[in-house]
């Protein structure tokens, strides 16, 4: 493996992690709010992105790399309001597609076909994170201002989430 894509990848670890950070945040911050039906699929998906950051940390032992952690730098602790709040999440989805793409980019550029096929399952993991934020955004849409709506919603997330 290139030194390039190496570093790449140790990269990715990284902002895999401050997702799973970032997550967490906002599941404190809806925690706080009384919505802990968003609280629980925020800290499912913290969860999910520290299993991603493990995923590319398992690979590049498996494939004879040298993990090097970086520090993770620190969340934001304030948020807006739920739809401000999944906005923030598809776009911040959005660019760890984009990571992953480049990812994928580089292997190939770098002749590293177990990389580029590794790099796989991301690729169709970020379109199944970009859809469930979509989900949640098409419904705070509906939900409009309402409030006894936004607890119904609450609930409903906490739902499907448990059921995944």
């Amino acid at each position: 493996m290139s030194e390039k894509l190496k570093k790449a990848l140790n990269e990715q670890i990284n902002k895999e992690f401050y997702s799973s950070y970032l997550y967490l945040s906002m599941a404190s911050h809806f925690d706080a709010n009384a919505l802990p039906g968003f609280a629980s699929w925020m800290k499912m998906q913290a969860r999910e992105e520290w299993e991603h950051g493990m995923k590319f940390y398992e690979y590049l032992y498996e494939a004879g790399s040298e993990v090097q952690l970086e520090a993770i730098a620190k969340p934001p602790v304030k948020f807006g309001t739920p739809k401000q709040i999944f906005e923030e999440t598809y776009k911040h989805e959005q660019g760890v597609t984009a990571s992953i793409n480049a990812l994928f980019e580089l292997a190939k550029a770098e002749k590293d076909p177990k990389t580029e096929v590794m790099l796989h399952w991301f690729i169709n993991e970020q379109v199944e994170e970009e859809k469930n934020d979509r989900d949640i955004l098409d419904m705070l849409d509906k939900v409009g201002d309402s409030h006894f709506g936004l607890l119904q919603l609450d609930q409903q997330v906490m739902a499907r989430r448990a059921a995944d």
